[in-house]
């Protein structure tokens, strides 16, 4: 009977682990679809600004250039990692931990490199290198445009001051709630658009376009990484929902499992105790 206890305490585990799960997929399904519409809404405009911007720069000379399109030789990098708060969404955290250090160890294995944390997470993973210079995590408690602002104009300062020459960032973008793409991005210097840029001759610019692109970047920058991380949180949630719905189908089949060994268990202590007493009355009447 101590056998049956143990399977009747398994079971009981699985269901109350199940019910957690479920939970937690419901919940993140909820959150999704806010944080879906809001990624999808501002692809479009960020994708667009950042085109413009790029073949704007690309048109200017040398000399009338952006100080955020300065191309310097590259000694010291940023990586700028973007993570969640909280595990319990499969691989989502791990591949941009995996990608960040892949970043780190081959494509700038000669160059000193830094790490701005977003997400608890990434802070976790590299605060023992002594390299993280931020961590950012409370961002996810108050996501807005006005707050991103913040970490991209620090990051532009630290650009400017020549403190790092290159910056990238690394996050998932979000496809579907079963499926993200890791993404690493050049924040800055700023990329000049490849292939044809006459297209813009065609264009009255009203001020002048070198004072349009002025105006324009430090918005652009802060677009861009405002949708990273808006990506990486819509991400976060369909990672998580697709993780908790295969925990729950696991538990489920486990629980199956247990109640169909409970039961078989049950009827051999069943088969056995009659035919103890079977015995017993032969026993008696010989």
């Amino acid at each position: 009977m101590a056998n049956l206890k143990e399977i009747r305490n398994r079971i009981s585990s699985v269901s109350s682990t199940m019910q957690i799960t479920s939970a937690m997929k419901m919940v993140s399904a909820a959150k999704l679809k806010k944080a879906q519409d809001a990624i999808t809404a501002m692809r479009p405009y960020s994708n667009k600004l950042t085109e413009l911007l790029q073949s704007l720069s690309a048109t200017l000379d040398a000399d009338s250039g952006s100080k955020y399109s300065d191309q310097r030789i590259v000694k010291n990098v940023l990586i700028v990692a973007i993570t969640s708060n909280r595990g319990l969404a499969g691989a989502f955290n791990s591949n941009i931990i995996k990608q960040v250090n892949k970043l780190a160890t081959d494509t700038y294995a000669n160059k000193a490199v830094s790490y701005l944390a977003i997400g608890k997470k990434a802070n976790d993973a590299f605060k023992k290198t002594n390299k993280v210079i931020a961590n950012r995590s409370d961002l996810f408690d108050d996501l807005t445009f006005d707050n991103v602002a913040e970490i991209a104009e620090m990051l532009m300062d630290k650009f400017v001051s020549g403190e790092f020459d290159k910056i990238e960032i690394v996050y998932n973008s979000f496809k579907n709630a079963a499926t993200q793409i890791v993404i690493t991005e050049q924040f800055l210097p700023i990329k000049p658009i490849e292939g044809d840029v006459g297209s813009t001759t065609d264009y009255i610019f009203e001020p002048s376009k070198e004072e349009i692109v002025e105006a324009l970047i430090p918005k652009s920058l802060k677009t861009q990484l405002y949708k990273g991380i808006r990506d990486s949180f819509a991400s976060e949630h369909g990672a998580r929902m697709t993780a908790m719905h295969k925990a729950t189908d696991n538990a489920t089949e486990l629980r199956d499992q247990l109640k169909l060994t409970y039961n078989k268990a049950r009827q051999a202590a069943i088969t056995n105790e009659i035919l103890e007493i079977v015995g017993g009355a032969e026993a008696l009447n010989n």
